[in-house]
């Protein structure tokens, strides 16, 4: 069964080609996943198909009213949480997202997450935001795509679907591409078989992905690195990985707390802070693998 993406928003033009390309237009024609679209503003009832209204006790902007998106979602089949009676071994299928500002971080561990459902309900909100009511009452989460504010969820539900969908089954061509790659599961995680033949990469366990090179060889006097040419499957696993550690370093330090690192990544990431004058981890903050 194919999963099913549901977004509720009031510009759903704004969606019309963004489906039509790459990975996202090959997952739709092979049927991995479906997407509705749902215009807000098909569930008003007034001749100026009004959404939004202004907020109680004052402020800027305008609020998205709590009865459109009441009907959309039960036009859905959403019920309200507390109706919502899943049998505790028969966990829900269906999530209900709202995409704001103020919502829990998406991560790619949280796009792994979601991709095991059936189906994924997303929330565009607008203006000042969307009637809280709704989100205590409807969203089993509430999600931001980073910390910055955008004019409404639309792009923030193109990103959700586009991170999600890439990790349904069979959407990928090759499997391994959603393994090995920033923010991925770490080698005691990793599902895809290698046939016999040495891996040349880590799982990332969390970490940024390395550099990639493609031919030629040598572009505008820069080659590229001769361990990634010489075919030794070990030296370039470990060349990735030291890369990973090194890239986290200088970009994305704070992912480092929560990473899957071995002895041997500890020592490099060590040798690497010496070098560039980083400062040091607690132990404590580290978490380490098997190896």
């Amino acid at each position: 069964m194919s999963m099913r993406f549901e977004i509720v928003t009031i510009f759903p033009g704004f969606f019309s080609s963004i489906f039509e390309h790459g990975i996202m237009r090959r997952a739709l024609a092979e049927e991995r996943v479906t997407v509705g679209v749902h215009d807000l503003r098909t569930f008003t009832h007034d001749r100026h198909r009004t959404v939004d209204d202004r907020p109680f006790g004052g402020g800027e902007g305008m609020v998205l009213k709590p009865e459109p998106l009441a009907e959309a979602l039960a036009s859905l089949g959403i019920e309200p949480k507390a109706a919502r009676q899943p049998a505790e071994d028969d966990p829900p299928r269906t999530r209900v997202i709202l995409l704001s500002a103020q919502g829990r971080p998406f991560t790619q561990a949280v796009a792994r997450e979601l991709a095991a459902l059936d189906r994924l309900v997303l929330l565009c909100g607008r203006y000042e935001g969307v009637d809280e009511r709704i989100n205590q009452l409807y969203c089993d989460q509430e999600l931001s795509i980073g910390d910055y504010v955008l004019s409404g969820g639309e792009l923030a539900a193109a990103v959700a679907v586009d991170a999600v969908m890439r990790l349904v089954p069979g959407v990928l061509g090759n499997e391994a591409s959603g393994e090995f790659e920033s923010f991925g599961v770490a080698d005691a995680e990793i599902t895809t078989d290698s046939d016999g033949v040495p891996r040349s990469q880590h799982g990332s366990g969390g970490l940024l992905d390395y550099p990639h090179y493609t031919r030629p060889a040598e572009f505008a006097g820069l080659r590229a690195p001769d361990v990634l040419l010489n075919g030794d499957h070990q030296q370039i696993r470990r060349w990735r990985r030291e890369q990973q550690l090194r890239k986290t370093l200088a970009n994305r330090p704070d992912l480092l707390e929560n990473a899957a690192l071995s002895k041997e990544d500890r020592k490099v990431l060590e040798f690497l802070r010496q070098e560039t004058g980083s400062p040091s981890l607690r132990s404590d903050a580290i978490s380490t693998d098997n190896d």
